[in-house]
């Protein structure tokens, strides 16, 4: 498949849910995977849209539309107006997208003096289980990182990833140490 003029759009980098109107949830993710998948697929002529958390401590060495984001809602409004306008033929969800955020934001901040602090986390909706339903004819690549996972275990969660999303592919990575391993796992089984 030519790459050329292909309109593609890209998530990258960590999520946030807000906690009150200082602390946020996040995660660790740094946005390089998403950020060399934006130069290659941009190298090979396709017109790439980059949708990245911030912070991020990468910096974009080509030229690629960016949209940022701070918040989980904002990436999925910003993902739901782009599927939405049908300009985008391929979807490469790299964010590592919160799975739970608190039932309740405070307003303020919560007083440090407080002795114990309970939060009520509740699922977030799976934003990459919505691509299809927008957007049914783009091809759909995820990413599913389980930490220190063995090959089957990995494969097993990719498969499952493809069952519930629709996706076309499931990239399945693991790091254990300083050893990172990935499986490109395809919804054809061939």
């Amino acid at each position: 498949m030519s790459l050329k003029d292909k309109r593609v759009l890209i998530t990258a980098g960590p999520t946030r849910v807000p906690i009150d109107d200082v602390r946020v949830i996040s995660n660790t993710a740094t946005a390089a995977t998403g950020f060399i998948l934006a130069k290659k697929f941009k190298d090979a002529g396709a017109k790439v849209t980059l949708v990245h958390g911030v912070p991020c401590d990468c910096s974009l060495k080509c030229r690629v539309k960016v949209l940022r984001f701070k918040f989980f809602d904002e990436l999925n409004q910003i993902i739901t107006r782009q599927l939405k306008s049908g300009k985008v033929d391929v979807f490469i969800q790299t964010a590592a997208v919160s799975d739970y955020k608190p039932s309740l934001i405070r307003r303020g901040k919560i007083s440090s003096a407080d002795k114990e602090l309970k939060l009520t986390l509740v699922p977030t909706v799976k934003i990459i289980d919505r691509v299809k339903k927008l957007s049914p004819d783009l091809f759909l690549v995820g990413f599913k990182f389980e930490p220190q996972a063995l090959r089957a275990a990995l494969i097993k969660e990719a498969r499952s990833l493809i069952s519930k999303s629709k996706a076309d592919l499931v990239v399945a990575n693991t790091k254990s140490g300083n050893k990172y391993r990935a499986y490109i796992v395809s919804a054809k089984k061939t």
